[in-house]
């Protein structure tokens, strides 16, 4: 009996250890930055409840709840600016911080902007 198809052993191995290595490095990269915007999205969510609670609450208090929080999320406090007025009143809290990542073959530092606006 005669095969059309050439003997090809090793071929889909090669190819599944390819993908491994790329899924690997993926992973890899993806925890680590990944973790910077999970941090910047908990600081926000913390930020957005502040702003919920503003008319309630004096911005000294909520500057202190945010730089706690802050402390225990990112391991620093960046400077929280709170402004209340406009038209119609408004609370807006700001905040502006950035985070390093050194990984093999990638070192970047992000900057996030962290904002939340609610009605008072």
């Amino acid at each position: 009996m005669v095969s059309l198809r050439p003997d090809r052993r090793g071929t889909s191995t090669l190819g599944c250890l390819v993908m491994l290595v790329l899924l690997a490095g993926a992973a890899y990269y993806g925890m680590h930055i990944g973790g910077i915007y999970l941090r910047y999205y908990e600081l926000l969510d913390d930020m957005r409840q502040q702003a919920r609670f503003a008319s309630q609450r004096t911005d000294q208090a909520i500057q202190s709840t945010l730089i706690a929080q802050a402390d225990s999320i990112l391991g620093q406090a960046p400077n929280f600016r709170i402004h209340r007025g406009g038209h119609p009143n408004r609370i807006t809290i700001q905040a502006e911080y950035s985070e390093s990542v050194e990984l093999p073959l990638f070192k970047h530092t992000f900057v996030l902007r962290p904002r939340a606006e609610e009605p008072l």
